[in-house]
């Protein structure tokens, strides 16, 4: 006998749960190869990522805020892809201290090991450049390259540090009045402000020296006396670390070496290493553009004649967004650059001036003063000796000269509307024509001058009958109609 609940020999409850346990089976075995080709798209990338690369990034031209965007950008990308190293290939000529510092703390920041590299040959890393070749983990230059020239100049201090007045001028000096050596201990600058900065730029320079256990009587004497060496001669004195004439030599020299990074010590193993060369993105582009001082000069006076242009023309509305966005990019400009107060103070001044001379016209009081005062205050604008980032004094005469014509337009205008007749309000209204819009016994609208007024007259009028303005009461005109020439016919009747 076979059960009613069996079927050819085989349960059905346990065909049911076999069945089910491969659904299930099936189901899970997918699933997990869904999981694995998610896992193995996943890691792709990540492999990808992580796979050894040498980061390089160039710096070619005056320190700003731009390169310092550009590097820091470049070592949080070297981070993300777990690089080996950082190649900061350097020319400069110096640049501005807060750049320079911001840069240096970037650099000791890191988590991949920075290698300062001066390169390509006739390259220079000199004022700024100095402290950030010490900053970095490893330091290389490329033969006939140079190194130094670090006294800070920001507050107009010279070259050289000044010599004593009790002793004689060099060029003064005899035979017998030099010292049988040609060594001279540094004299500070007798102007307590430059002797502060020179001070503190020695402290700074100091200390990233003993950070990377290089020459510390050199660097001072680099910004001391601004001294400056070849790249054999910094290799000789322990300023840096290699002399390697490009990039494939410099992996190779620096494989193996070891270096501190974060407080572990890291050995490189950089021998054969693809280098990808970091682009400075869009952002540090227009940066870079926009922190030039002659730009953001202009960029001021766009800004600030756009908005001018807008409030004079209410409507506009193109001159105010373009004066906006300008005048925007203008002062983030300046506040990224080194300027003087004084020099803002004058500009804004000049500015203010001018804006009042446009509303309220005191025939070139205003206007002049406030052209003379923004002269003065974009001479004085921006507080740095770094030629880079100095104001033009072609820019100054060619925006001080556009703000002149401006300012002649303006009067010009202000004298033909004093000349002009009365072509508004009571004046321009009484003894003119009007058209009547609507009426309805003795009162009604007529349009005068582009104008809608209520009006009254002594008599029915039509609409479109041309009436003439005898004179305004209140907000009502008193109009009549215009008499037109007497027919043929009623001339008759009237016997003339």
């Amino acid at each position: 006998m076979i059960d009613d609940r069996t079927q050819s020999g085989v349960p059905i409850l346990a065909r049911h749960r076999r069945l089910r346990q491969g659904v299930i089976g099936c189901v899970l075995a997918g699933l997990a190869g869904l999981l694995a080709a998610h896992h193995a798209g996943a890691q792709e990338p990540t492999a990808e990522r992580s796979r050894p690369v040498a980061v390089l990034v160039e710096v070619d031209g005056a320190i700003g805020p731009a390169s310092v965007r550009h590097v820091e950008t470049a070592i949080a990308e070297a981070e993300e892809r777990y690089a080996e190293v950082v190649i900061l290939q350097l020319d400069t000529p110096g640049g501005l201290v807060t750049s320079m510092r911001e840069m240096v703390a970037a650099i000791i920041a890191s988590r991949v090991p920075v290698v300062g590299y001066v390169a390509p040959s006739g390259a220079r890393a000199a004022s700024a450049g100095t402290y950030i070749i010490y900053a970095t983990h490893i330091a290389a230059m490329a033969p006939g390259t140079n190194i130094g020239a670090a006294t800070p100049i920001t507050m107009g201090m010279p070259g050289l540090p000044e010599t004593d007045p009790n002793k004689k001028n060099a060029a003064e000096k005899t035979d017998e009045d030099k010292p049988s050596d040609d060594k001279t201990e540094p004299v500070a600058p007798k102007d307590p402000a430059k002797a502060k900065a020179v001070n503190d730029a020695v402290a700074f320079i100091r200390s990233l020296a003993e950070l990377r256990d290089r020459n510390v009587e050199w660097a001072e004497e680099a910004v001391r006396k601004a001294s400056s060496i070849s790249a054999n001669e910094a290799l000789r004195l322990d300023v840096i670390n290699l002399v390697s004439p490009d990039i494939e030599h410099l992996l190779s020299d620096l494989d193996g070496r070891k270096v501190l990074v974060a407080g572990k010590d890291e050995t490189l193993s950089t021998k054969g290493l693809t280098v990808e060369r970091i682009e400075p993105d869009v952002l540090t582009e227009i940066l870079n553009i926009i922190t030039d001082p002659n730009i953001a000069l202009i960029l001021l006076m766009i800004g600030v004649y756009g908005l001018i242009f807008e409030f004079a023309t209410p409507g506009s509305i193109g001159p105010g967004v373009v004066g906006a966005i300008c005048l925007v990019l203008g002062l983030y400009a300046l506040n990224q650059l080194p300027f003087n107060y004084t020099g803002l103070t004058l500009v804004l001044i000049g500015i203010v001036c001018m804006v009042a001379e446009a509303f309220t016209p005191t025939f070139g009081v205003l206007g002049i003063g406030g052209l003379v005062a923004f002269v003065l205050g974009a001479a004085f604008l921006i507080d740095t000796d770094v030629p880079a980032f100095q104001l033009s004094s072609t820019v100054i005469a060619a925006t001080g000269l556009a703000s002149a014509l401006i300012l002649i337009v303006l009067l010009g205008y202000v004298l033909r509307s004093l000349r002009r007749p009365i072509s508004g309000g009571v004046g321009g209204v009484v003894g003119n024509m009007a058209k009547v819009m609507d009426w309805s016994g003795t009162a009604g609208h007529v349009w005068v001058h582009g104008e809608r007024w209520e009006a009254r007259a002594s008599e029915r009028l039509e609409v479109d009958q041309q009436v003439r303005v005898l004179r305004i009461d209140g907000l009502t005109l008193v109009v009549s109609p215009v008499l037109t020439e007497a027919s043929p016919e009623q001339s008759q009747e009237q016997g003339v």
